[in-house]
């Protein structure tokens, strides 16, 4: 085994828990503004915690990898999310390698997969849009979202693609998590249709192929007592006395 894949089946679990206990401490104080001042000082030494971890793991990996050049081009929008503070919301997104526990579960089929993967995805899109975006707009001037449930309605409305007006952002970074939000919204719904007419299109052929196999069955039925038939006309002409012939 090489030394990135022994790393990686190290240290993947842990992060797996390090990214629920980061979305934790990350949440409790929006979700709860008025959390007292040495539960709020905790939620933030282990928020820079399992944000050192994931930079570590993020460092080891790419020196770690036989091609490091290749391996940094193609994880360019994890270092994103690593060094730009506006983006940092989104590393609530890695949770998404917590579904591969349940993907284990699932039927072996690609598109119970997909399906686990993309209801997976809209639960923690919303929860992670309806945290950042509570984050970035309680208390701006003009703003209408102020509450941990005023962001969980706007982010169902917005990856949803409905968008009621009756929630918006009004600051620069609140703007930028709908438009993320949006575009992870339609990406899903686009994965939600192609699943279902896959399975449409599945069943409409099951159903051609039961009847195509039906109507062979019923064409087989009727050729064997055809054969039956001529046998036994055979039979009764073999017994017949030499000579006899009907009218």
């Amino acid at each position: 085994m090489e030394a990135r894949q022994r790393w990686e089946s190290i240290v993947d679990p842990i992060l797996q828990v390090a990214a629920v206990i980061f979305l934790v401490a990350y949440a409790a104080p929006i979700v709860h503004p008025g959390l007292p001042g040495a539960w709020d000082r905790a939620c933030s030494i282990v928020v820079i915690v399992t944000w050192i971890l994931f930079g570590v793991d993020y460092l080891v990996r790419l020196v770690l990898a036989k091609q490091r050049w290749r391996w940094f081009y193609r994880n360019l929008f994890s270092l994103v999310i690593l060094v730009v503070p506006i983006l940092r919301p989104l590393r609530l997104l890695r949770l998404v390698t917590l579904l591969s526990v349940v993907n284990r579960s699932v039927a072996g089929s690609l598109r119970g997969k997909v399906t686990i993967y993309a209801a997976g995805g809209v639960v923690l899109l919303v929860i992670c849009g309806a945290l950042a975006i509570t984050d970035a707009e309680r208390g701006r001037p003009g703003s209408s979202i102020n509450s941990f449930g005023d962001g969980v309605w706007w982010a169902v409305t917005t990856i949803a693609t409905v968008g009621y007006g009756d929630t918006h952002p009004v600051t620069a970074t609140g703007r930028a998590i709908a438009i993320c939000l949006m575009a992870g919204g339609v990406a899903l719904l686009g994965v939600v249709t192609g699943t279902f007419a896959s399975w449409l299109i599945q069943q409409v052929s099951a159903q051609e192929e039961t009847a195509a196999y039906a109507t062979v069955e019923h064409i087989d039925r009727l050729e064997r007592k055809i054969d039956a038939l001529t046998a036994q006309v055979e039979r009764l002409n073999a017994t017949r006395p030499p000579g006899h012939g009907g009218r």
